[in-house]
């Protein structure tokens, strides 16, 4: 199972952290603390495996040992904290498929685009990964559902939309008894409507 997913920079500073177990605020941050110290001493000519000791906060609460596996990719880090029964190479492909799919949607993804967009790299990252277990590995699935959710939040946020909504609530919201029962199906009049 993947306990954790960590997205740090090279100066340790938190880009995306998605925790499957329950951890406090202040014990998330030993744990990035903790992963960031592990990993910025390692050579990057080293194995991408590394065990937990067993005084890691993550080693405390899970049954078996737990490892870290990563990848540094340029300025960032991609760290997955599993337990023991979890296949370091399988983890290793996984962060290849969420980095490409980020590489995909953001067209050559960078630290920023993790800064201003993480609601999308949230959703992107629950099309892969949900409470700990791997769901989906088809980078062309992956994609097509993220641009199907863009597509869906650009329709509803669109001003026309929004101003159809606005202006119906706003009718029923008024203080016209007479008025309020014509519009009683404007709502419905809007669904067939293609903005």
């Amino acid at each position: 199972m993947i306990n954790a997913i960590l997205v740090f920079n090279n100066y340790g500073k938190p880009r995306l952290s998605r925790f499957y177990q329950y951890f406090t605020i202040e014990e998330q941050q030993q744990i990035i603390s903790e992963t960031f110290h592990l990993l910025s001493k390692r050579d990057d000519q080293t194995c991408n495996f590394l065990e937990l000791p067993s005084t890691s906060i993550i080693c405390m609460r899970s049954t078996e040992n737990c490892k870290l596996i990563y990848r540094h990719y340029a300025t960032l880090f991609f760290v997955f904290c599993v337990d023991a029964a979890e296949s370091e190479l399988g983890i290793l492909d996984l962060i290849q498929v969420f980095v490409e799919s980020l590489d995909r949607s953001f067209s050559n993804v960078c630290e920023l685009d993790l800064i201003f967009n993480s609601d999308a790299i949230n959703y992107l990252l629950d099309e892969i990964v949900m409470s700990g277990l791997v769901i989906e590995t088809n980078i062309n699935n992956i994609i097509s559902r993220f641009e199907e959710q863009n597509r869906i939040a650009k329709v509803e946020t669109s001003p026309a939309s929004v101003k159809a909504t606005s202006a119906v609530s706003a009718i029923k919201n008024m203080n016209l008894p007479q008025l309020r029962d014509r519009v009683k199906d404007l709502p419905n009049t809007f669904k067939d409507l293609k903005f």
